[in-house]
């Protein structure tokens, strides 16, 4: 009889813990926000980064020579490989990749998977810095297979499999990594925001061997009329071809998984000479690059943004904001909080993956940083 009575307590007991998991809601996944943090400018000072406001650092760049992944300035990227480390006891959570390419040393990439040989040689170098470093994962910004990036780049239209192929070698190798290390092994990619980008690859396929895929939703700006260089949206005043939203809806109509895509956000302005009949700035005539107004935003937000002759102005129909100086004929286009903002709305209307911004150095007072954590708490 007592024995009758435990069982039915147990049961009972069972059964409330049950009700309370199925009834308690599922904690939902944050957003990434992912930065990128640049090793060729010497050595990087980890009191000055915000470890815990980031999930992922990518540090660029890493290059590519005798077709494989090569450390080229090696006693400057060891050290900050260290120093980057330390700042997981700031934040035990935040995964530190190397990044492969970028736009000066992305001429080798072609060659470099060309075969089946070339290509697991290939992966392996890669694999093997973060095994000996100590680091948590790939990234590749190939700029730009089957296309043209910086003049002299080799390019070929077998990139288009073999950007995906590399992919695949890739993640075997650090599928060997998890396993003897006993901890995930990321793969992930930046890639053109722009659809022909798509054109010569094959994103749909490719997604499935990467964790995201970062998109460079930026330096959308034409040499001819003054436009947004970093637009969410299109721009009624000054119509363009490209913005983060369409790049985004032609990557998940490529197959990729919204789940996968990150935004990317620029900490930086670009900055343009316009004509001197120029009147209002967004849609004017472009004469040439301007001065070197155009840096990280800390300085424009703390010396330019309202002041100097410098104007703001919000594009609404872009979610954009641009500085016009009326005097000077100065443009700049650029994210600012309000942008960053409205773009971290998107990424969580969307469900997309995150956000990524180049690059840290830019906005050293996290100005644009708080505010992505703040749209995200």
């Amino acid at each position: 009889m007592i024995n009758n009575r435990i069982n039915q307590i147990f049961f009972l007991l069972i059964g409330v813990v049950l009700f309370i998991a199925m009834k308690s809601p599922t904690k939902k996944q944050k957003p990434v926000v992912v930065g990128y943090v640049t090793g060729f400018n010497g050595l990087v000072d980890p009191n000055q980064i915000a470890a815990e406001k980031l999930t992922h650092i990518n540090y660029a760049f890493v290059n590519v020579k005798d077709n494989k992944a090569f450390l080229q300035n090696l006693k400057t990227d060891t050290s900050n490989f260290n120093r980057l480390n330390t700042l997981k006891l700031k934040n035990p959570e935040l995964k530190i990749l190397i990044s492969i390419g970028g736009w000066s040393w992305s001429e080798n990439f072609s060659d470099a998977v060309l075969t089946d040989s070339l290509r697991k040689g290939f992966a392996a170098s890669a694999v093997d810095i973060i095994r000996k470093y100590k680091l948590d994962g790939v990234d590749i910004d190939w700029e730009y297979p089957g296309m043209p990036g910086e003049e002299g780049n080799v390019y070929r239209p077998e990139d288009k499999q073999n950007f995906t192929l590399m992919f695949e070698a890739i993640r075997k190798e650090l599928d060997v990594l998890e396993k003897e290390t006993g901890k995930k092994k990321l793969l992930t990619t930046a890639t053109g925001g722009f659809p022909s980008f798509l054109n010569n690859t094959e994103m749909g396929k490719a997604a499935k061997y990467l964790d995201y895929i970062n998109l460079m939703t930026y330096d959308y700006y034409s040499w001819k009329r003054a436009g947004h260089h970093t637009n969410l949206y299109d721009s009624k005043t000054s119509p363009a071809e490209n913005s983060a939203d369409k790049a985004i809806k032609a990557y998940m109509e490529a197959g990729v998984p919204a789940s996968k895509i990150v935004m990317g956000i620029a900490f930086y302005g670009r900055n343009f000479k316009l004509s001197p009949t120029a009147q209002k700035g967004l849609g004017d005539t472009v004469l040439g690059s301007g001065n070197s107004y155009g840096r990280g935003y800390t300085y424009m937000k703390d010396s330019l943004i309202n002041k100097k002759g410098f104007v703001e102005y919000k594009d609404e129909d872009a979610k954009a904001p641009y500085l016009f100086n009326a005097e000077t004929k100065q443009y700049i286009t650029y994210d600012n909080e309000w942008s960053v903002a409205n773009k971290c709305e998107y990424v969580l209307k969307n469900k997309l993956g995150g956000v990524m911004f180049w690059e840290y150095n830019a906005d050293r007072k996290n100005y644009l940083l708080d505010q992505i954590t703040k749209s995200f708490n």
